[in-house]
C-alpha cells in the first residue's frame, strides 16, 4: 500500500506575492538538488494559467538501493494551474522513468487566508509506492523520508526567495532626511511660537501698566 503524507505551510507574503515567487524559486541555498528546469508549454484557458515544466534533480540512494536504481539523476513532471479569479495555485508534480521502482506523486495547493490578506497557506500531499517485490515496503519508508527532508528544503528555499523579493519595507536615505527636515522645521516653529506667546504676554502686561498710571 502506497505511503500518504500531507502537512500545511503557512506562508506570511500575500498570494500574489507567492504565486510569482513560485516560477523564480530556483535556484537558491536549499535547491542545490535540482539540476535544471525547463518550460515545456504554457497556455491560458478560460481564464486560467495552465503550465508544464520538467525539472530534473539530483537521485541519491542508499547502497541497498543500488541494486535497482543507478541513475545519478531523475527527471520530474511539475503541472500547474493557476486561477486568479478564486486566487488559487495548485501544482501536481511526479516522477518519469523507475515508476515501479519509486513512485512519487505530489499536490500542492497554494490558497490566500480571506482574514488575512498578508498569508497564504501551502497544503501539501503526497503518495509514494513502489512495486519492487520484496522490497516495497523499504522502498517507500526510504522514499517518504526522503521527501519529508526534501519538504523543508523546498519551505526553506522559498521563504529564502520571498525575502529576496520581497524584503521588509525600510525608509530610504532621502525618506530619513525628509523625516529630519520635518522634525528640524516643526521645532522652529514651535520656537517661534513659544517667542511669539512670550512676546505678546510681555506687550499685554506692558499695556496693562500703562493703563494703571493713566
Amino acid at each position: 500500500m502506497a505511503k500518504y503524507y500531507e502537512n500545511t505551510t503557512t506562508f506570511n507574503y500575500s498570494w500574489e506575492q507567492v504565486t510569482q515567487c513560485f516560477w523564480n524559486r530556483y535556484p537558491n541555498p536549499f535547491s542545490s538538488h535540482v539540476l535544471s528546469e525547463d518550460t515545456v508549454c504554457r497556455e491560458i484557458r478560460n481564464g486560467k494559467l495552465y503550465s508544464k515544466r520538467l525539472l530534473t534533480k539530483t537521485n541519491r540512494v542508499p547502497k541497498w538501493g543500488e541494486r535497482f536504481f543507478k541513475a545519478k539523476s531523475v527527471n520530474i513532471l511539475e503541472e500547474s494551474v493557476i486561477d486568479p479569479k478564486e486566487r488559487v495555485l495548485v501544482t501536481y508534480t511526479r516522477n518519469i522513468g523507475f515508476n515501479k521502482i519509486m513512485n512519487v506523486v505530489e499536490k500542492v495547493t497554494y490558497r490566500s487566508v480571506p482574514d488575512q490578506p498578508g498569508k497564504t497557506i501551502a497544503t501539501r500531499s503526497a503518495w509514494i509506492d513502489s512495486s519492487v517485490f520484496g522490497f516495497a515496503t523499504a522502498i517507500r519508508a526510504f522514499g517518504l523520508d526522503r521527501f519529508k527532508k526534501n519538504c523543508m528544503k523546498t519551505v526553506d528555499g522559498f521563504n529564502y526567495m520571498l525575502q529576496h523579493m520581497f524584503p521588509p519595507h525600510s525608509p530610504s536615505p532621502a525618506t530619513t532626511a525628509h523625516v529630519q527636515h520635518l522634525t528640524k522645521t516643526q521645532k522652529i516653529k514651535e520656537a517661534a511660537k513659544n517667542a511669539s506667546d512670550h512676546v505678546k504676554a510681555q506687550a499685554e502686561q506692558l499695556v496693562q501698566n500703562l493703563s494703571v498710571k493713566g
